[in-house]
């Protein structure tokens, strides 16, 4: 299962936000992956997120595999589209 989105938080999907993401990320057994221009990262690795720099306004595309991919890329889509609480 995939589903594409719009990075909603100010710092794109680094440091706090990254962290978030690769938390929850970690609590689904799915292998989980997020997409952007033609790179791949796994999701459970903030490094290998950061690596993909993806920003504030930018689409990338999460991608699940396994007996929870629903939930995991409903949870992920969440956070990537949420604003950030200060």
């Amino acid at each position: 299962m995939e589903k594409e989105a719009t990075i909603v938080p100010e710092a794109g999907l680094h440091a706090r936000p990254a962290a978030r993401f690769v938390k929850e990320a970690k609590s689904y057994s799915s292998n989980i992956v997020v997409m952007k221009d033609g790179a791949e990262a796994n999701a459970k690795s903030s490094l290998r997120l950061m690596t993909l720099g993806a920003k504030h306004g930018e689409r990338v595309v999460v991608r699940a595999e396994g007996e929870d991919e629903e939930a995991a890329v409903e949870a992920l889509i969440a956070i990537l589209s949420e604003e950030e609480e200060e």
